[in-house]
């Protein structure tokens, strides 16, 4: 299963973030490439204890979910609420110049694979994360919203 402790996986998810153009257009869901960037960036932050995101309401038990969305090997379903304060409709930090936000994204995802902080903070879906948990998380949510740009 591929994590961000993984270098390989690391350079792979900064390879395809890189590749992505204004022009990209989205195969599902309603955000633009360049909010989808500005979302990943601050789900990395979250994760890195930089922003802060409610406890969610999970459709199903916070265990079922995070052992279904970490471990079972399926993409994900399209159409996930995001946090509120991450949520580009929402409260998520709206985008300014692509080539800086894509630059910022980047930033994070080193920040994130370089080191998680102590104590680590809880995903406001799948509740208490090991650092093992967050590595795979940080790949799967980069990996889905990539695929939803054809990247």
């Amino acid at each position: 299963m591929k994590s961000l402790a993984d270098p390989a996986a690391q350079r792979e998810i900064e390879r395809r973030i890189a590749a992505l153009t204004p022009a990209d257009q989205g195969r599902w869901g309603s955000m633009s490439v360049h909010q989808m960037i500005c979302h990943l960036g601050e789900a990395y932050g979250c994760a890195l204890g930089e922003r802060q995101v409610a406890p969610a309401r999970p459709p199903m038990p916070r265990a079922m979910l995070k052992f279904a969305a970490l471990k079972i090997p399926v993409k994900w379903p399209h159409g996930f609420p995001s946090p509120p304060e991450i949520a580009q409709d929402r409260g998520g930090t709206p985008p300014e110049e692509f080539m800086q936000d894509r630059d910022t994204l980047l930033a994070a995802l080193r920040a994130f694979c370089s080191g998680l902080p102590d104590p680590l903070p809880k995903h406001p879906y799948f509740g208490v994360m090991s650092r093992k948990d967050w590595q795979r998380w940080g790949y799967l949510h980069a990996d889905h919203h990539l695929r939803q740009f054809g990247r």
